[in-house]
Formats: C-alpha cells, structure tokens, sequence
C-alpha cells in the first residue's frame, strides 16, 4: 500500500487537440510518456445518493484503476482525501493505493461487501515536459481535454499559487478562471442529469 500526498491544478481546454499539441511545441515542451487510465467508481450500495451531493458521493468512492503505462499493466484500487475550500479550491489530497494482481477479481469483491458500479471514466495521458516542468495532458473519453498539473516539492513548482503563475504564462487556451477542475465530480453529475 502507498499514499501519495501532494496538490495539483487541474484546468480545462477550450480548443481542439490538434490546436493544443501545436501549441505546446511551437512553446518548446516535448511529448514524453503516454499511459491510459480505465477508472471504475464503486460505492456502497447503503448510500442515499439522491440525498447527498456529487462531492460527497465521491468522498465514499473507491476507484478500480486499470492503467497501461508504456505497455506495462497496473491495477490498483485507489480512495481520495480531498480538503476542498468553500469556494471550490482543492486545499490538499491524499490518495491511498493498494495494487492487486487482478482487478476483476476486486470487482468481485467490493460487490459481495455490497459496493455497486456508479460510473467508469476512461482516459489517455500525455506528458509534457520542458526543462523539469511537466504538464499531463489529459483526454478524457467523450469529454473534456484537461490539462493536470502537480506540486513539486523542492522546485520552482512547490505550491498551487506557483503553478497558477506558470501556467498563466503560458499560451494554452484553457479556462483561465478555473484552477480546480474535478474530473469525477463533472462526469457523475452529467449521470446523475445535475
């Protein structure tokens, strides 16, 4: 098991992929690893969901991750801390993660401990880097491009406000106004018609 403690900046893209990748090379960043990640959200079937919001759905949910990292397979199950200010700003994360050798077989299992399938979200990365400072581009199936963007302790990069300062320097059409993106949180509500 391994936790993970660190924030990130997640905005959206508001032009076509093409445009995007033109825009991130003609800047001097290099494409570098690609992996793709296949996350299903289970949650306990005792959740009064219609009573609950999307946000505290989510804080129950545990993450089945199926991820291909340059060919190599990765299966984890996954649950997220967040600590998100009223105003929608993720203050802190933490993500607990335990591999497993089988996730249909975990599956298997959160279903007999009566956890059910609330949505799966399917996803191609790309990294970016130019000189140390990576961006993970993010293509989320029949959605959005997002663009994900990690603290870093000991760099340039160590806090949210550092990156919002990098990543408003350069030329990406992104939403500009909007740092804390949650990916989970758009999908469910599209499912739940919110």
């Amino acid at each position: 098991m391994s936790e993970k403690e660190e924030n990130e900046i997640t905005v959206k893209v508001i032009c076509s992929k093409d445009e995007l990748l033109k825009s991130l090379i003609k800047q001097g960043f290099k494409a570098g690893r690609k992996f793709s990640l296949d996350d299903d959200y289970y949650i306990p079937s005792t959740l009064d969901i219609q009573n609950m919001t999307t946000r505290d759905i989510l804080s129950k949910a545990i993450i089945l991750r199926y991820i291909v990292d340059d060919g190599k397979i990765i299966q984890k199950i996954t649950f997220k801390i967040k600590n998100i200010a009223d105003n929608g700003d993720i203050i802190s994360q933490k993500a607990i993660n335990c591999d497993v050798l089988d996730i249909e077989d975990a599956k298997k299992i959160f279903k007999l401990l009566g956890y059910y399938e609330i949505m799966n979200i399917k996803e191609n990365d790309i990294i970016y880097y130019k000189n140390k400072f990576e961006l993970a581009i993010k293509f989320i199936e029949n959605s959005d491009i997002l663009i994900e963007i990690e603290t870093e302790p000991n760099t340039e990069w160590d806090s949210i406000e550092k990156i919002k300062t990098i990543i408003s320097e350069i030329d990406i059409p992104i939403e500009k106004d909007r740092y804390f993106i949650k990916k989970a949180e758009n999908e469910l509500n599209k499912i739940l018609k919110r």
